[in-house]
């Protein structure tokens, strides 16, 4: 698919990805992750139109320092990016980080969604989550090549099982880069310190910007295996929004692919709801930048 550019407020030089027409659907990735999370689910989607940005420092966009890898600032990047596609509202599918970035644009810019949809992702994210995400973001793995790494994933994710023939080989080549010095990763090495400088300020609370969401058809996906977002924290979402689609995916951790069975059957419900309260015009062009 090609790999498409647009400026954001300071300049910098940001990829996405444009795929499909119809419902416009932004889907936001994970800390270290790129559009291409989305790979897996996005053959099971039709009658929608797929953006998929790199937020800066990831995959193909510019890297622009740690300081500016933050929420906020990714936040703002993705209302850049609809501005620039003359999109005025869109449905938003975050997985992770994706997920509090969408649950920050329903506090700050409700205007511009459509809904929203939470993959393995909440207001209350567990310690020891975070300290598994510590201990890999901004370092290089460990091997020679892409199979090599792609024969170790499944020892070192034990919360994953029954996994599709292949997808660890694709999850190596999707994330990691073979180079003759070893395998790299494929995006600014800085967003280590970025993470550890929110890992280690105080503990922000979450809920109300997930509170925010209550007018929003709104969907959550979990790994059931996940050790970052607990089922304690799933059970509350679902008593404050008893409304909510939710779902468990047997088998996984964090994250789940999108491509299995419960989750194809909770987004597919999710974006039932937004088809059937969408006005038929529901865009304003917006200028576009260069």
């Amino acid at each position: 698919m090609t790999v498409r550019f647009y400026r954001a407020e300071d300049g910098a030089r940001l990829a996405y990805r444009d795929a499909g027409d119809g419902l416009p659907v932004l889907a936001l990735a994970g800390l270290t992750r790129t559009g291409r999370d989305f790979d897996y689910l996005a053959p099971h989607l039709a009658g929608l139109r797929l953006l998929r940005p790199d937020y800066r420092g990831r995959g193909d966009s510019d890297w622009t320092g740690a300081e500016s890898y933050t929420v906020p600032q990714e936040a703002r990047d993705v209302l850049a990016l609809l501005d620039h596609l003359g999109i005025e509202k869109a449905a938003v599918l975050g997985t992770s980080r994706g997920g509090i970035i969408g649950m920050l644009l329903a506090a700050t810019a409700p205007d511009r969604l459509l809904g929203l949809c939470l993959n393995d992702v909440g207001p209350a994210l567990q310690r020891s989550g975070l300290e598994r995400i510590f201990d890999y973001v901004g370092r290089n793995p460990a091997g020679a090549s892409l199979a090599d790494l792609a024969e170790r994933l499944p020892a070192a994710m034990p919360e994953f099982a029954n996994v599709p023939p292949g997808r660890w080989q694709e999850e190596a080549e999707r994330h990691y880069v073979e180079t003759p010095e070893g395998l790299r990763i494929n995006y600014d090495p800085a967003l280590r310190a970025a993470f550890l400088a929110a890992f280690d300020a105080p503990e922000v609370d979450l809920w109300p910007l997930f509170d925010a969401a209550a007018v929003l058809p709104l969907a959550l996906i979990r790994g059931a295996n996940s050790d970052l977002l607990s089922a304690r924290t799933a059970a509350e979402m679902r008593n404050r929004r008893p409304d909510m689609i939710l779902a468990e995916v047997p088998d996984r951790g964090h994250i789940p692919w999108l491509d299995e069975p419960e989750a194809l059957q909770a987004i597919r419900a999710w974006l039932a709801l937004m088809r059937l309260a969408r006005p038929r015009q529901n865009r304003t062009v917006f200028p576009c930048r260069s």
